[in-house]
């Protein structure tokens, strides 16, 4: 098949892949993005395709795929920014100070508001805090990996919110 050929079915396959699209972005404009993200990967690597399959099938499964690891990257992205809220208490943690009785305060104040969480808060996230992934720490609470990822991030809320003063 020629590369002419080859764009003319793919474009043939426009209203299909454009209904595909939207369903996997149920938006206008990420569906046009998706479609011409699929048309570029497909004329990018019109060498692996053959003659003899299903173009449409070919074409989807490019369009999922392309889905799936934005999806992801923007999964990825997302957990940078609570990253940097992590950062942030961690900056609470260790503030540098040059008056020494200041921060032994400081780090009393914060140990408080930790203990002062409920167990179920304080139990994972001490335990996060202390390097244990969350596996570890679901397996040794027999607990959902979902239900300790859960505590951990509300016990970061509550103790941003009740340690603000400390951000710069």
């Amino acid at each position: 098949m020629t590369a002419i050929e080859f764009n003319t079915k793919i474009l043939n396959e426009r209203p299909s892949l454009k209904s595909f699209a939207l369903s996997l972005t149920r938006n206008s404009e990420d569906a046009m993005d998706l479609i011409q993200e699929t048309y570029v990967k497909a004329i990018t690597y019109r060498s692996k395709f053959e003659d003899s399959t299903n173009l449409r099938a070919w074409l989807f499964t490019i369009m999922k795929n392309t889905f799936i690891n934005a999806y992801r990257r923007n999964v990825k992205s997302k957990s940078f920014i609570v990253k940097g809220d992590e950062l942030a208490l961690q900056r609470a943690f260790k503030q540098n100070s040059y008056n020494h009785s200041e921060s032994r305060m400081n780090s009393k104040e914060i140990l408080e508001k930790i203990n002062a969480l409920e167990d179920q808060y304080k139990v994972p996230f001490t335990r996060y805090y202390n390097g244990y992934k969350y596996e570890e720490i679901a397996q040794e609470l027999s607990l959902p990996l979902g239900t300790v990822k859960s505590r951990i991030f509300i016990a970061r809320k509550i103790l941003m919110n009740e340690l603000s003063h400390f951000r710069n």
